[in-house]
This record gives C-alpha cells, sequence and structure tokens, in this order.
C-alpha cells in the first residue's frame, strides 16, 4: 500500500527537478487550515444535520512553483499559472443524522444506528494546477490587491478508518443495523476497520491576498472525491442498497499564510 506513495513522492522530486533545469522559478511555501465537510455512509443524503454535524479538521504545507519571474520570457503561461504541491492531514469523527435516528427510540435499528460511531484519518500527497485570471505580476506588485484562482489536481491519500458501536463489538445482530451486516465488496461486512491507498481529484475556488511584498493570505473552498468508498469505514452492498451509490467524498474551506523565499 505505500508503494504508491512512495512512486509519487519521486514523481513530485522529478517534476519539480525537471522544472528546475529548463527554467528559473520563485518558490512559495506555506501552511493552510480549515474544517472538513465529509460526505460519507453516515447519515442520511441531503440532510442538513448529516453536513453540519460530520465535520473533521485538516492541515496542510503547501509549496508553489511560481514562473512569473521570467522576466524576459512572459507568457500567458507564466502570469497565469502556477504549480501547487501540498501534504495535509485531517480526521473527522462520523455518526449517524437523519430521519432513521430521530424515529422511535425504542426500536432496536434506531438504538444500533445511534450506538454506531466512526472515526476517519486521510494523509494526502499531490499536486495540483492554479489558474488566476490576473496576471501574477500585477498582483504581486501591488500590496493589498486579491487574486482569485481556480484549481484542479489530484491527491494519493493514506487513510485509517475505525468504526464501532456503544453496544458492542459490530458483526452481529445485536448491535449491527441489518444493512451493514451484508459482505460488500469482497468484505464479510458493510464495515471495516482498515488502512488503505486511494487516489482522489481535487478542484477548488479560492482567492490570495497581497498581505506584504512577500507574504500572502489565502482563503479556499476545495472539493475532493476519492476512488474508494471505504475511506469512512462504511460501505453497504451497492447492489442491495441503492441509496448508497455514491463514493466517498469532501469539501475542505481553509484559510493559508504563504511565504515567498528569496531566489
Amino acid at each position: 500500500m505505500i508503494k504508491p506513495i512512495i512512486l509519487s513522492i519521486f514523481a513530485l522530486i522529478g517534476i519539480s527537478t525537471k522544472a528546475t533545469a529548463q527554467f528559473r522559478f520563485a518558490q512559495e511555501v506555506g501552511i493552510i487550515l480549515g474544517p472538513i465537510a465529509f460526505q460519507s455512509d453516515y447519515g442520511e443524503r441531503n440532510d442538513s444535520e448529516t453536513n453540519v454535524k460530520n465535520t473533521g479538521f485538516g492541515v496542510g504545507l503547501v509549496h508553489f512553483m511560481n514562473f512569473s519571474n521570467l522576466n524576459n520570457h512572459e507568457t500567458f503561461f507564466t502570469e497565469h499559472f502556477k504549480v501547487r504541491s501540498e501534504v495535509s492531514l485531517s480526521q473527522t469523527n462520523l455518526e449517524h443524522f437523519g430521519e432513521w435516528v430521530q424515529g422511535n427510540p425504542n426500536k432496536l435499528g434506531t438504538k444500533q444506528l445511534k450506538a454506531m460511531t466512526g472515526k476517519t484519518t486521510v494523509a494526502g500527497l499531490g499536486a495540483q494546477l492554479e489558474f488566476s485570471p490576473i496576471p501574477i505580476h500585477r498582483f504581486e506588485n501591488n500590496t493589498g490587491s486579491f487574486s482569485p484562482y481556480m484549481s484542479l489536481g489530484f491527491l494519493i491519500s493514506y487513510y485509517s478508518a475505525k468504526v464501532g458501536s456503544s453496544l458492542g463489538p459490530l458483526g452481529n445482530p445485536l448491535t449491527t443495523y441489518p444493512k451493514y451486516l451484508v459482505p460488500s465488496d469482497g468484505r464479510q461486512y458493510g464495515f471495516s476497520n482498515e488502512t488503505g491507498v486511494v487516489l482522489s481529484a481535487t478542484a477548488g475556488l479560492g482567492v490570495h491576498y497581497k498581505l506584504t511584498t512577500m507574504s500572502d493570505l489565502m482563503l479556499e473552498g476545495r472539493f475532493q472525491s476519492f476512488s474508494s468508498d471505504w475511506v469512512d469505514g462504511l460501505n453497504p452492498n451497492k447492489k442491495i442498497f441503492k441509496e448508497n451509490k455514491a463514493k466517498d467524498w469532501q469539501v475542505w474551506f481553509n484559510v493559508g499564510y504563504i511565504m515567498y523565499l528569496e531566489y
């Protein structure tokens, strides 16, 4: 499982080395952090309480390759694009919300759903291409200016999912809601305490604020879709339970502080 992460690290190093050899670029480093809304098989789809309460927190280190210092070779790419790499870590606690846990409190199924809890930890490594409609030089030369941007990219993530119940060990009819006792996707049940490596696609919208000559603030909202439905530890059999057809995804709202490095 660790092999894809190692290969990705060498790929990123290779990209950076090649870029250094062919271009002269400025570097920026920073930290980002903020809340995460995790959309999973916990709770009810399109339920506001699920969306608000199944949240976690993430933190990341970011690095930008900024090509705008190529004063004699300005192109549309160098004036509007940056290559951003990052390593991030997030953790989210998960519970069931919605109408299925608001029914008869004496019903066994209601008790089972209320008692089930989970936690997922995700460590990610990846890269994004960031586009700004405002020329980078214009933004960099005006302290107090704003530069909106959009980004697309990918991450390779290592996840650790934990599932449990206050009623006791999961895996028997007394503690486990029936849909999670059905085998799913090669697992014995529709839940799993496991670790793994997944790919994810990201898309973000944000804005940079020119704080000083050598530093920026940033505000960003980012969508991240995972290639697996086991990141949260739950994955009811999709052939039987159609309501759980979507894979896990999350939205990360973060703020950041970016420093320009001398070159």
